[in-house]
């Protein structure tokens, strides 16, 4: 099979491929969490070891999102999203037959290379549409992204008990065969190639990094999303060492957040159009910062349970599904031109907070400490996307927009 953007005919994808895509990438992110624990014990590691595959695949990601963009700018979505899935089916065979925990370690890194399917079709997206319909748009997109990662850590807890950790990887293989198959026959070019050398595309990026809105934008995205990084690094902790959960009530319990993440994407789609991204990211910004708040006062009180945390993070997703698909709108709006490199950019931006706010969360940790710092971690960060998406509001006022 030639990797090649020549088929010009071919029409621009279909919503269910960039839904298929954006699914793909969540999916890799954590279905395998709940098999940490057994992960931990087959490479004759300690947990927090394998805790980092979360972290490393975050930051390797956001390193990744840089390069994607400017690539995808000068030589189409096309080509670069059929080479990243590529590469991705190879690295995940590495993390099935990986011997040691480092290995294992840097494969995973590599699956990050999957994180095309995340910024392109979001690029796809703006391609097509402006700003306002391309957050609506987006909000679709995400609502079918949030279904998989919803039930993904269900799946992974039962496969884990069935078969063991490795039928994670197995699966994750499976539906990156199936994905480069559709995406071959489906995503067709959305985007005229720039005509740039990749060193012409970078030094476009203090175009957008002197650019007030752009970082507003950014960085409610990535510190709103933020509050849902850390407890993708601290939740698996809290349900197996401190509430003693089961790895399979582990991935029932940890999708709770995603049911959020689906309605607060279909309120997105149906409402963004109406509202204004603007609106959207604060009123999530601001559900996402009370969910946290709520959680944090019934553990201050003595009362938390597993039901009141995972619970209570529906709110988080709540949130996240309103402000990070509008964010998202917003900063690919700054400079349409380079909707591409101001995906990856805004991605890699969020990624990398999510990197470290993940290995945070993890760190802080323990059976004596339960579940408290990881809510203050949450509560900080919410609060930060509250203030950044307020700066946006007040320059976009200062400029009559």
């Amino acid at each position: 099979m030639q990797f090649s953007s020549a088929d010009t005919h071919r029409s621009p994808p279909t919503l269910a491929t960039l839904i298929l895509l954006s699914g793909l990438s969540a999916l890799s992110m954590n279905i395998f969490l709940p098999s940490l624990p057994n992960m931990a014990e087959h490479f004759r590691t300690d947990y927090r070891v394998m805790q980092l595959s979360v972290a490393l695949y975050l930051a390797m990601s956001a390193l990744l999102q840089i390069v994607i963009g400017p690539l995808a700018d000068k030589g189409g979505r096309r080509p670069v999203i059929l080479w990243g899935i590529g590469l991705f089916l190879l690295v995940t065979l590495g993390c099935i037959y990986a011997p040691t925990a480092e290995i294992f370690l840097f494969f995973r890194m590599c699956q990050a290379v999957i994180a095309v399917g995340i910024v392109l079709s979001r690029a796809a997206v703006r391609d097509m549409y402006q700003q306002d319909k391309a957050a609506s748009m987006l909000g679709y997109v995400t609502m079918g992204m949030a279904v998989v990662p919803m039930i993904g850590p269900a799946i992974g807890g039962v496969l884990d008990m069935a078969f063991g950790w490795q039928a994670n990887f197995w699966l994750l293989f499976g539906l990156g065969a199936m994905a480069l198959l559709l995406t071959y026959k489906d995503f067709g070019e959305t985007a005229h190639k720039s005509g740039k050398t990749l060193t012409q595309q970078f030094r476009e990026y203090p175009e957008l990094l002197t650019s007030p809105r752009f970082w507003g934008y950014a960085l409610a995205s990535g510190l709103s999303s933020g509050a849902f990084f850390a407890y993708l690094g601290g939740a698996p902790f809290v349900g197996t060492e401190v509430f003693k959960m089961a790895p399979t009530e582990v991935g029932i319990y940890f999708g709770a957040p995603a049911v959020g993440y689906f309605f607060g994407n279909f309120i997105s789609g149906r409402y963004s159009v109406r509202f204004g991204v603007n609106r959207m990211v604060l009123w999530g910004c601001w559900l996402n910062a009370i969910g946290v708040a709520l959680s944090l006062i019934i553990f201050l009180a003595g009362l938390g349970t597993a039901i009141s945390f995972f619970g209570l993070m529906t709110f988080v997703g709540l949130g996240n599904g309103m402000s990070i698909p509008n964010a998202t709108a917003g900063s690919l709006s700054v400079r349409p031109h380079l909707a591409a490199t101001a995906s990856g950019l805004s991605g890699a931006i969020m990624l990398g907070g999510g990197a470290g706010l993940s290995a945070l969360a993890g760190a802080l940790l323990t059976p004596e400490t339960g579940a408290l710092p990881l809510l203050w971690l949450m509560l900080v960060t919410s609060i930060l996307g509250i203030l950044a998406i307020l700066v946006v509001i007040r320059r976009e006022r200062q400029l009559g927009l």
